[in-house]
């Protein structure tokens, strides 16, 4: 071979090394710190980032993951992110290399060795290393990743549209545990955003409202309750849980007149006169519009940014909240 053919072929793990962080040094570093149970370590330079090309969450999707978010030095639910990852992973079969205390552990001393005090951290399961072949019996055992991911995220206070999208749903055994298998949600999200919307909204064969591709959803109905959609066939939102749970004060208030979760059509859902995506990174999102149709008068409502305040406050001063230990 000549020319541009010629495929540089890189003898020593040290030349591939050189030339992953020459890469790098073109740009930011947008990663402070990975951890890898494979090497056995929390590493700070992006070209040591990676997985095995071997691992069966890399090319079968055997594996799970979670996220916990980062704010003034805190992470936010890590406890409740890390008992949904240990369901999932039970879900899916996948074992895990450490205790759940350790696991925790690894998590805390990686987000200290980042330096980064706001963002979000993403954590992973995978049934590990060892063949391309189907079954992951062969592998000699699980695996464990996370990083650390810098944002400077804030409330979101303006409305955005929302779509219905024609991509199938997940399974329920799917759906509900949280697993890397994400093609429908990517599908749905891109869906989405070639019709001008900020992402869509599955809706199951019965005509009743599931949830986001990474979200879930709520709605404030005409009679002033919040409802959001059972979680039976959905994923069970952590943030959206939370919401759950804060809400009655805004009841106590005289602002709602009552919280509950319940089959929702999407009909129904859209003679609302609020709604909103929920997640961690949001933590709340209001929807004006769905369908082409306005959402109440089309404009943010009150009670949805009511919602938002006290996830935010809950946040920044809540009682599940991790100090980071940074030196």
């Amino acid at each position: 071979f000549r020319g541009e053919d010629q495929v540089p072929v890189y003898e020593s793990g040290a030349d591939a090394l050189q030339k992953l962080q020459e890469k790098w040094k073109s740009t930011a570093a947008p990663y402070p710190a990975m951890y890898s149970s494979f090497l056995g370590g929390i590493v700070l330079d992006p070209a040591m980032m990676a997985l095995p090309i071997d691992d069966h969450m890399v090319h079968r999707g055997h594996g799970v993951f979670d996220t916990a978010m980062l704010l003034d030095g805190h992470l936010y639910e890590l406890d409740t992110h890390l008992d949904r990852f240990l369901r999932s992973a039970a879900q899916a079969k996948v074992g895990t290399p450490f205790p759940r205390d350790t696991l925790r552990s690894i998590l805390v001393q990686m987000t200290a060795a980042s330096g980064c005090r706001k963002g979000s951290i993403r954590y992973w399961l995978s049934s590990g290393p060892g063949d391309f072949l189907l079954s992951s019996s062969g592998c000699p055992g699980p695996a464990f990743y996370a990083v650390v991911i810098p944002s400077d995220y804030a409330q979101c206070r303006d409305g955005v549209r929302a779509v219905t999208t024609s991509v199938p749903m997940k399974p329920p055994l799917f759906a509900t545990m949280k697993n890397v298998n994400y093609l429908p949600n990517v599908l749905s999200i891109m869906d989405a955003e070639e019709r001008g919307a900020f992402a869509s909204v599955w809706v199951d064969e019965q005509g009743y409202v599931a949830e986001g591709p990474m979200v879930n959803v709520a709605f404030v109905t005409q009679g002033g309750e919040l409802v959001l959609p059972v979680f039976d066939k959905i994923l069970s939102g952590c943030t959206a849980k939370r919401m759950l749970a804060l809400a009655p004060k805004l009841v106590e208030a005289g602002l709602l007149k009552g919280v509950s979760t319940q089959h929702i059509t999407a009909d129904d859902a859209k003679r609302s006169v609020e709604m909103a995506f929920v997640g961690s990174g949001l933590p709340v999102l209001p929807i004006v519009e769905w369908d082409g149709q306005p959402i109440g008068d089309g404009k943010v409502g009150k009670l949805m940014l009511a919602l938002s305040d006290l996830l935010w406050e809950d946040m920044k001063s809540g009682p599940d909240r991790v100090a980071v230990p940074y030196k």
